[in-house]
């Protein structure tokens, strides 16, 4: 248990009514979580508002409630302590309330559109493998050394978050990496936490469902620059046109990464293949398993962070040079067979276009490229066009089909995809809903040496429909329909 007054270290409070020296048994801003003794945070969600609740949770034995606003009865049996952003307040009680790990631990966060899971999976896969011990936070898993654990968003809630920094602690972590999404610095997911670095991989079309326009997006991208601290370092990609404003008024160590531009750590890359990528980094040619221009990139992020966490530079690349990517990134299936096919994530307009011109760029000149592309549900509608122009433009077939619909009719967004494919490229589309069957006809459709592309989902091993996430793994689907047409 820990004193009410020690968790409100470094809150900016607003008023106070009650006892400020209870102590606390612990935190929560779901109201259906709380237990007697408890400190509730009112939180204005997306979906609900805390405040609703506050006389449910004190009736419940909260001891004591953070909130905006104050509710119209006030009880004698609990503490109320207003603040001006509850959320923002959250993100602080939370590191208080769990000994603040994060200035125990190197905490690397990532952020950008494309890019991030890659850039912290092969961070934590490095450090492991100079035998470090680290923990990862990620949109497939979080993981502490070896024990994984489920990951439910790109970036926790800052109870998670700090609660799995503990443990990651106690299991004697020195690292851990992190994505950071523009939703969890928009609601304040990240504050009370101290980044030992900060890395910056891309900004392109995403999310305007929720940030509304792209300028919202980017501010929210560099809120997380701009609340570095002096002694950290901020590693941005200087191609990227947004790179360099990340790092207007940025306290940290400011260093740069890229394959055009002058840069602190600068790429070129050698050759581009199917098998792999050779790229000269700091004056030597090394040999990668991942491919792409994008994953090229990514390595160089992950070199340029592990250089600036002092580590040496050879042995990182040695390191580096045997590793694979996330999973369900640019990730191959059942290689050999009679079909190259390939399952990513990509579910962005700038994603997706990266995926074909690599498919692109391997091309003989004979083979077919069939893509499999959806949308999900409610999510920024008006990339949608613009995914099924790409697909169109990149691929000789193109299947439209559902992705995670969620609350909205999957032909509906089809057809909101639709309206981006021109009247010379309609004749290359086709329409499969079910998803497993518009993987099915691709392969049916596929001739030896096509290339298949199934693209939204990658690591996500279900479909959420109506509420409900029933099992549904493209990887896995993929590969039996392979076995079924390569014969």
């Amino acid at each position: 248990m820990t004193e009410l007054k020690d968790i409100l270290y470094k809150v900016s409070i607003t008023s106070t009514s009650g006892d400020m020296n209870v102590d606390v048994k612990g935190i929560c801003f779901d109201s259906r979580k709380v237990k007697p003794g408890f400190l509730f945070v009112a939180v204005k969600g997306t979906q609900s508002d805390g405040h609703e609740y506050i006389d449910k949770v004190v009736a419940a034995g909260a001891q004591a409630v953070v909130c905006e606003k104050l509710p119209e009865s006030i009880s004698d049996h609990a503490t109320y302590v207003t603040v001006k952003n509850s959320a923002h307040a959250l993100g602080v009680i939370a590191a208080n309330f769990y000994g603040n790990p994060s200035e125990k631990i190197k905490l690397i966060g990532v952020t950008g559109t494309n890019g991030k899971t890659t850039v912290a999976t092969l961070l934590f896969k490095l450090f492991n493998a100079m035998e470090y011990r680290s923990g990862l936070l990620s949109t497939v898993v979080n993981k502490i050394v070896d024990k994984e654990i489920v990951a439910t968003h790109t970036t926790p809630d800052p109870i998670q978050i700090n609660e799995l920094l503990l443990q990651m602690i106690e299991a004697k972590c020195t690292h851990c990496f992190m994505e950071v999404s523009s939703h969890a610095v928009d609601q304040g997911r990240i504050e009370g936490l101290h980044f030992t670095g900060g890395l910056f991989t891309n900004i392109t079309h995403d999310h305007l469902d929720y940030h509304r326009t792209f300028e919202s997006y980017i501010r929210a991208k560099k809120g997380f620059f701009d609340g570095l601290p002096s002694d950290a370092f901020a590693l941005v990609n200087v191609d990227d046109k947004r790179g360099m404003v990340m790092l207007q008024n940025c306290k940290a160590k400011k260093q740069t990464y890229g394959l055009k531009k002058m840069a602190d750590f600068k790429g070129k890359i050698i050759t581009n293949s199917i098998e792999g990528l050779e790229v000269e980094i700091g004056g030597r040619n090394v040999w990668f398993r991942l491919i792409g221009d994008f994953n090229a990139y990514n390595l160089l992020a992950v070199y340029g962070a592990a250089c600036l966490l002092g580590e040496d530079q050879e042995l990182a690349l040695m390191k580096l040079s045997s590793l694979t990517g996330a999973p369900g990134r640019f990730e191959l299936v059942l290689p050999g067979s009679k079909f190259t096919a390939i399952v990513d994530y990509a579910h962005t307009p700038d994603a997706l276009k990266n995926v074909l011109d690599t498919i692109t760029h391997f091309r003989s000149g004979q083979e077919q490229v069939i893509s499999v592309v959806g949308c999900g549900g409610n999510r920024d509608k008006t990339k949608r066009p613009l995914m099924a122009a790409i697909a169109c433009k990149y691929s000789d077939k193109v299947i439209f089909t559902s992705d995670n619909p969620r609350d909205e009719d999957p032909m509906q967004i089809i057809r909101e995809m639709q309206t981006g494919v021109s009247p010379s490229d309609v004749r290359k589309t086709l329409v499969m809903v079910d998803r497993e069957e518009a993987i099915k006809t691709a392969c049916m459709m596929a001739k030896e040496k096509d290339i298949i592309l199934v693209a939204g989902k990658g690591h996500e091993t279900y479909q959420e429909i109506k509420g409900v996430k029933h099992n549904f793994d493209d990887h896995e689907v993929l590969t039996r329909m392979l076995k079924m047409f390569s014969n």
